[in-house]
């Protein structure tokens, strides 16, 4: 599974919810998660990691082996301390799709180690952050018309339009039911990086709009080999990279028209901490030393009241626009 993406994270277990058949988001299967004893949730965020153990793919794993020491340094467990229960939840990325899909999605995967999840799309619910887990592969146009020397397994989603347009629905309606304090969503192509893949189009002509609508917080992201930071600037949205699992380095940078807040073009791994109110950022790499850390707090709030002045605004410039044309329109029959 060469490039999937793997949220992990440390709390103790994940249990299944059933949709309800009158859901609007019936078709996005819905698992809930807990909270940890604080409330807050530990997360580790690893890309693009299947090499075979080469490409320092085998030492990013020894550094992602303590969740809670990486979220939490000042409780990192001695070597005799019993390892927490982690559990994978993983999307499909590009190479995945250039194997046999339906294995890697098979439940028998579940039976053999209950701790791994991997569905097209999902929802991830928590009592502070709802996880909206896209398909994203199936949007890259090229993978569809040039393949190259690649077959892709398109089984159970071609015709293409009819599957996003599907997805999409799924996904808005979900969005539009969650009241999570924080809405993420995860998918494994880009939406904004500065790395070889750059801008994946395809997300930002249809995915991102669903994403502006429903006031989503953060998009977490794989595909590019980097670690990243971009900071949107019409919108809350922070995106971010962790594609640094193995293969890096590529030496490609081409800035875009959005606020790049952090570039790491290496190996390694994220590790968030989320709280009710913000969430902690840390970049590690290859090494285990913390590349970057950050805290956000609360964006979509300062965004949301942004965006009512600029409402407000428009309204009084048309009702000024409104004012002056029947001015003028009182100027002309006298």
């Amino acid at each position: 599974m060469a490039s999937a993406l793997a949220l992990v994270s440390s709390s103790l277990f994940l249990t299944f919810l059933s949709s309800s058949s009158s859901s609007s988001s019936a078709e996005l299967l819905r698992f809930e998660h807990p909270t940890k004893h604080d409330g807050s949730l530990s997360l580790i965020v690893v890309g693009d990691w299947g090499r075979k153990g080469e490409c320092n793919q085998s030492q990013v794993a020894k550094q992602t082996a303590w969740p809670e020491s990486k979220t939490r340094p000042s409780r990192s467990p001695s070597p005799t301390s019993t390892r927490p229960r982690v559990f994978r939840s993983n999307v499909l990325g590009n190479h995945d799709y250039r194997g046999d899909v339906l294995a890697q999605l098979s439940p028998v995967l579940r039976k053999i180690d209950s701790r791994w999840l991997c569905l097209r799309s999902f929802i991830l619910q928590t009592e502070i952050a709802d996880f909206f887990f896209v398909d994203t592969t199936p949007f890259v146009l090229k993978y569809w018309r040039r393949p190259k020397d690649h077959h892709y397994d398109w089984r159970e989603v071609s015709p293409r339009n009819q599957y996003i347009n599907t997805l999409l629905q799924d996904l808005d309606g979900a969005l539009k039911e969650s009241i999570a304090p924080w809405k993420f969503v995860v998918g494994h192509h880009t939406m904004r990086s500065v790395s070889k893949h750059g801008d994946t189009e395809e997300l930002l002509e249809k995915l991102l709009p669903v994403l502006k609508e429903h006031g989503v917080d953060i998009y977490i992201n794989g595909h590019d080999h980097c670690l990243e930071h971009i900071s949107s600037k019409d919108s809350s949205i922070q995106y971010l990279t962790s594609g640094g699992g193995s293969n890096a380095w590529r030496g490609t940078y081409t800035p875009n028209d959005d606020e790049l807040q952090f570039f790491y073009d290496g190996q390694g791994f994220m590790a968030m901490e989320v709280m009710a109110a913000s969430v902690k950022i840390k970049f590690y790499d290859v090494f285990g030393q913390v590349q970057r850390a950050e805290f956000n707090k609360a964006l979509r709030y300062v965004y949301q009241a942004k965006n009512r002045e600029m409402r407000i605004s428009r309204v009084e410039e048309k009702e000024k626009g409104r004012n002056a044309e029947d001015r003028q329109i009182g100027r002309v029959r006298r």
